[in-house]
């Protein structure tokens, strides 16, 4: 159960996050600010490529990686292909794992390496590998890492990653943090950018910083809930099953990512669908056992000892206004079923800070969700 009393109790959270999430959200905006200098530092912004490469691989462990890959992919579009490698191993430990090349990848394609952590053996490995096949590697990594020395070692680029302002908040939730995924993001941004594969220079993506800072201001715990949209959407989302639905090209990795911080720093399950195929894939649910008007046949039956049952809610989510739009049915069709709905849309501004206020607002919410809804000492 969801304690909305705690949402307004500013004291109350800070007690509760143990895990400082809640910094690590506000912290975003300065660390892609600090990402950019780091990246300048390394010499991106001077680098003179001699054509786009033909494809583009990122491997990295955990939500972030993911995130970055699937960020990356619908940032480039059609201007080159973008294909995460999946880690194999037994185990999800950083020694455990293991990345490898797809058959098709030779010199005239780019690994982009991400991980907070970076003493993944397997990730030295894979770097190794794409020297002896001519790819160019890049990394993002922590500054005093063995990935950093392997990634010297083949001839690679390694940019530092961009450390909390305050200190790092608490590795267990680093993978999944919104300042995590910032830090590793921003430097491949500014790095794709100069081989002509996005739009991030270093005026956009000083725009992206300041919409994460000036939502995290609108979301922040000391703002109330009626006017606060991370901690709305929070309260919105208690014990319902939400049902993601995205619009753009963009809204959809921050759906997948709503999606995956949801369940690692929530516990909480959600599905996610781009429209308008959400509403054949989705709809069934809409009328089935997670139907707000669902109940048993035994309407007297005893449910004291029953548990909550979770009720779809559906988060139309997309990253601009206007244009063919297929809100208007799924409107129809959530309403039609009496199904609760709830939207996000950024405001004005480039499809960089459109992604930058989505995450933003879901990375809070996610937090809030977790806070209010743990049990408190």
């Amino acid at each position: 159960m969801l304690d909305e009393s705690l949402l307004d109790a500013p004291e109350a959270l800070a007690r509760a996050d143990r895990r400082d999430l809640l910094r690590g959200a506000a912290e975003a905006g300065a660390r892609v600010r600090t990402a950019v200098r780091h990246a300048a530092e390394a010499g991106i912004g001077g680098l003179a490529p001699e054509g786009r490469p033909r494809a583009v691989l990122v491997a990295g462990p955990g939500t972030a990686a993911s995130g970055v890959a699937d960020l990356i992919g619908a940032l480039a579009g059609a201007a080159a292909p973008v294909t995460r490698i999946r880690p194999t191993g037994v185990a999800p430990a950083p020694g455990a794992l293991r990345w490898a090349l797809p058959g098709w990848a030779g010199s005239v394609d780019l690994l982009l390496i991400a991980t907070a952590d970076g003493s993944e053996p397997g990730l030295a490995l894979l770097a190794e590998q794409a020297y002896r096949r001519g790819c160019t590697v890049v990394a993002v990594a922590p500054t005093r890492s063995p990935l950093r020395e392997a990634v010297d070692g083949v001839h690679g680029l390694v940019v530092p990653m961009a450390a909390a302002p305050h200190g790092e908040y608490d590795a267990e939730a680093s993978a999944a943090g919104p300042g995590t995924l910032w830090a590793l993001l921003t430097p491949l941004l500014a790095l794709l950018d100069r081989v002509g594969l996005v739009t991030a220079t270093p005026e956009d993506l000083q725009k992206v910083a300041d919409r994460l800072d000036r939502t995290a201001e609108r979301c922040g715990p000391a703002i109330a809930t009626y006017s606060n949209p991370a901690k709305t959407l929070a309260a919105e989302l208690a014990d319902s099953l939400p049902l993601l639905w995205t619009e753009g090209e963009v809204a959809g990795p921050v759906g997948r990512r709503f999606a995956a911080v949801l369940s690692e720093l929530a516990g909480r399950p959600a599905l996610t669908a781009q429209l308008p195929e959400a509403l054949p894939s989705h709809g069934t649910l809409l009328a089935g056992d997670f139907a707000a008007g669902a109940d048993p046949d035994d309407f007297f039956r005893d449910r004291v000892e029953e548990g909550e049952t979770l009720r779809a809610r559906v988060v139309l989510l997309r990253d601009r206004p206007g244009g063919l739009s297929a809100y208007p049915a799924a409107r129809e069709l959530a309403l039609g079923h009496d199904t609760p709905v709830s939207e996000l849309e950024p405001e004005e501004g480039g499809e960089l800070e459109a992604v930058a206020e989505l995450l933003a607002i879901t990375d809070f919410a996610t937090v809030y969700l977790s806070l209010a809804s743990a049990p408190q000492p």
